[in-house]
Parts: structure tokens; sequence; C-alpha cells
């Protein structure tokens, strides 16, 4: 406790007037001694459980957020909904060699993948495709066998400990401002291979295979059945299931020496069609200034279905609404309205965040560019030009996103914007006890923030302790509840809750990085790599 009492005097010695010492000092009491946000943790990934878009469980989920909120005393709670897809559950599954000996093997059905309708035996087909031009070679040789289409490799044992916090050295290389590249060629290739999933199934099915495997992309038997056919009428044709990589590895070492193996696969999925919006969540704490505007600070409710969705992102929803709990629970009354967004479909391109900001802020391209669907507006979108205000872009005064498991605050990335650093480095200051230190003018990506960046508004994501979550927790079979860090997460809500109405009572907007335009190629000189 000696350290909470340290920061709390801290803020006394601060030049800030007397209201928001007394507001900052009940937010950290509140957030430290009286706190919740375990309990919603807790409930998000033991009791719901994975939280896959439009999923059954992600209903549930969409229902009980609302409600807490409104328990809370949250105004304007509701969700808004956006055009999806289709849902997907698993309710079982079962994958087996059967020969040369009987092994029960570690593996998933990949996510919106058909069920088998039973129990499908068949000798396997080691036929690693990584692009379309790999096809030709299989041709003729994949009828009635389950195609094993992952490059087998060799073994990853990693020579680093799995749990880390940063040091104040590593904390620091992240303060580098980071040069744009705009490279048109690149960009187009990375858009022809956004279509390679559906490309495969398709050559598969033509083919005559009964199912597919991939490799898990983790050693240590984790699993994690990503997949992205997720949208209506273009669903895979073929059952896919991820084996564990030591699972697969020993498969494929059989099939090069002697009779391919045989597998059973039993999966029992099912498909949810009953809605095709997928919904983000909202909640307020009113402004008192009618003109003010608003900030708002966001997590993804939605998660992979191998684990319990837990540190991604069950602990960054939990510390948003814990956040909204303790500044509700000490009513607050900021100038500017405090807004809490919990996303859908993050996981599949970020697609519930880019609708909000298409109605909210901007949109992207021309009036004759094509529509955009699925996984592609990920890829596509950010390189349409121009950007198009919408009427409210600027009553946004600043996003803060959390997203990178349970970790501990440690900063704040800047996303190249020195104007805003120097603010972060002011806000940050009653928390450096708590180990909240570093403001990284380095921009970060991969998560909620982005298209919000991507159209010049300010939106911002934490610097997290890493702990396990890119080695072994993120998207995987590990990610439950056991690996979530509670004092990490009490320290994260309460500086998000500071933070929030440091945000809402300044007297200006965060300042903002300039309205993107189209950038000039950076190296004019380059040949395209197609590889």
């Amino acid at each position: 406790m000696r350290h909470l009492l340290l920061a709390a005097t801290a803020i006394i010695a601060t030049p800030v007037q007397a209201h928001d010492n007394a507001d900052i000092a009940r937010i950290i009491d509140e957030g430290i001694s009286h706190s919740q946000v375990m309990l919603t943790a807790q409930h998000l990934s033991d009791v719901i459980g994975p939280r896959l878009t439009n999923s059954p469980a992600m209903r549930t989920a969409e229902e009980w957020t609302q409600k807490k909120y409104r328990e809370w005393g949250l105004k304007n709670v509701h969700k808004e909904g956006y055009l999806f897809g289709r849902g997907w559950w698993i309710e079982k599954s079962s994958v087996r060699m059967v020969s040369p000996r009987p092994i029960q093997l570690t593996a998933i059905p990949i996510a919106w993948t058909p069920p088998t309708k039973g129990t499908i035996s068949a000798p396997i087909f080691v036929a690693p495709m990584q692009r379309a031009r790999d096809f030709a070679q299989y041709r003729g040789k994949l009828s009635g066998k389950i195609v094993l289409v992952s490059q087998p490799g060799a073994g990853s044992e990693s020579t680093t400990a799995p749990f880390h916090r940063y040091t104040g050295d590593e904390l620091a290389k992240l303060d580098e401002f980071e040069q744009a590249k705009y490279d048109p060629e690149a960009d187009k290739r990375t858009l022809e291979r956004s279509d390679f999933e559906k490309q495969r199934d398709a050559f598969l099915k033509e083919e005559g295979a009964l199912a597919y495997a991939t490799i898990s992309y983790r050693d240590g038997l984790l699993l994690h059945g990503e997949g992205y056919m997720f949208e209506a009428g273009k669903s895979p044709s073929l059952p896919g299931v991820q084996i564990a990589a030591e699972d697969y590895r020993r498969l494929a070492r059989l099939a090069k020496i002697a009779a391919a193996p045989t597998l059973e696969i039993d999966s029992v999925t099912h498909y949810d069609d009953s809605d095709v919006k997928a919904y983000n969540i909202f909640a307020e704490i009113p402004g008192t200034g009618p003109k003010a505007g608003y900030v708002m600070a966001g997590a993804h409710l939605d998660s992979w279905v191998a684990g319990d969705g837990a540190t991604d992102n069950g602990a960054g929803s939990a510390m948003i609404m814990e956040a909204a709990r303790i500044l509700s629970t000490i009513g607050v009354r900021p100038k500017r309205t405090i807004r809490f967004a919990l996303w859908s479909g993050e996981e599949q391109a970020l697609l519930g965040s880019l609708a909000w900001v298409e109605k909210n802020l901007a949109t992207r391209g021309g009036p004759n560019d094509p529509p955009l669907t699925g996984e592609r507006r990920y890829y596509e979108w950010p390189k349409r030009w121009p950007i198009n205000k919408q009427p409210g872009y600027d009553a946004l005064a600043g996003y803060f996103n959390i997203d990178n498991g349970s970790g501990k605050l440690r900063g704040i990335y800047a996303e190249n914007n020195p104007a805003a650093a120097r603010i972060f480095a002011d806000w940050m200051a009653p928390f450096r006890s708590m180990g909240m230190t570093q403001v990284a003018v380095a921009p970060t990506d991969g998560t909620d923030h982005v298209f919000m960046q991507a159209v010049g508004a300010p939106g911002f994501q934490f610097i997290q302790d890493p702990l396990d979550y890119e080695t072994r927790t993120h998207h995987s079979s590990a990610d439950t509840y056991d690996h979530l860090k509670a004092d990490d997460m009490r320290q994260g809500a309460t500086i998000l809750a500071s933070f929030l109405l440091n945000a809402a009572n300044a007297e200006k907007p965060l300042p903002r990085s300039p309205l993107p335009t189209k950038p000039v190629v950076t190296d004019p000189f380059a040949y395209p790599d197609n590889n």
C-alpha cells in the first residue's frame, strides 16, 4: 500500500486543479482497494468462455456486458450492429491416428469449417501449399485423402524464457519515430495472397479430398484453430482441423518412410445463421459540455475458440469495464462524455471497430471503388484514397485501447505524435511508482485503434508487460483465466480510468496528426519480391 500512498501524494505536488487531485486519488482507492476487475474477467473466461464473433457464446457476452454496465449506473448502454456473416461453434471433435498404431491426437476444428457428419477415415497425404502455384504438383493425387497442407518443419524449441516483463532498457528502445513505407506493388501482392484460403479450399474440393489439416504454429501441444471464411455464402467446402505441431510432424515422418498413416476425424461443428450482424457494445458517462465532444476507451470482446479468450481479450474487456465502474462509482462529472466500447470482429480483421470508424469518423476511397467485404477489408481499406470525413469526425477527443494480455501498463504508444507524447508524460507522472514510465513515440498495430489512426483520429494503444502472451496464450488453447495477473489488471484499469478523466477534462482535445493523404512511393527504384 505504501506505493499507492506515494502515488496519491505525488499528485498533490503537481500543478493541477484541486478537484483533479481528489478525483485521481479516489480513482486509485476505488481501482485498487475495491476492484471488481477479476470477477468480470472470470465470468467472461470461465462462465461464458470463448467468444467467437456471432457465436452463441458471443451473444451471451453481448447481453451480459450490457447488463453489468446498467447495474453500475452507466448511461446510453446499447449495441450497434454491422454486417458480418455466420456464427459458428464446436460441440465436440476427435482426431485419431488408427494406423500404423492408435493414437489420440491433439487437434481442433478450424473456425468456420463444416462438420464431418460422422467419422471420416482415410489415409493422409502430405501436400504443403503456400501459394496457388503449388497446386499443380498435387493434381490427381488427393482424391479420398485427408490432406496435410502445412510444411511440417523441424521443431522450434525456445531459447528464451516464455514469461517476461519489460526492463527499463527494453521500454526505452520502443521510443523511436517510425517512418512510414508505401509500396503499392507489395500491397497488391498481399491482397492476392489474402484469397489463398478460399483458393485452397476450392482446389481440395475439386481434387476429391475428404478433409484437410494444418499444423499448429506453436510447439508444446498448443492449438489455435483460426479460420477466416466467415462470410455468408462463402463457407469452406471441406472439414478442416489444426493438429498440434508434435503430432503433425509425427504423421509427416511416418508418411515419409512407409504407408501413409490413416486418420479418423469426427468433427461436430455448427453454423448459426440466425443473425448475420455482429454487434459492438457501448456505454457512457455523460459529459456536462453539450458541444465538448467525447473521449473513448475500447477493447475487443470477441476471441478465438481454442481457449477461453482470457488474455485475448477478456483481460482488456474487463479493464475497460472496470474503468467504467470506477468512474461511475466515484461519481465523476466530466466536461466531455466518456464512452466505453467493446468491439466484435477484431479477430476477423478488426471489422467491428472499422464499421464504427466508417459510421462516425471517415470513409476511404472514391464513389466508384468496388465494395469490400470480409477479411479483404482489412488489407485494402487503408490503401484507398481519399479520406472522406464524416460530420462527427472532430468530436472524438481521444481513444485508448487495451489489447495485449493482462500485463501491467508500462506506458503508451504515441503513434508518431510527439505533441501527444508530451501530454501523456504529464498524465503518467502519478503512476510511475506503479510501473507506468514510458511514452514511446512509435506506432503499434494489429488492434482496434489502427483504423482510427488510419484516418488521422487520435487513437492510442497502451504498452503492457508481455508476460507469456506472445509465447503461449495469444489465440491458443492455453488462453485461460489462470494466466491473468490480478495485480497488473487492477493497475491497468486504474490508470485507464485516470487517463480517460484527464482527457475528458482537458482544456483542448488531444493533438491530432495531419489528415493522411496519398503518399509517394518510398523506394521508386525497388524491384518486386515475388517470393
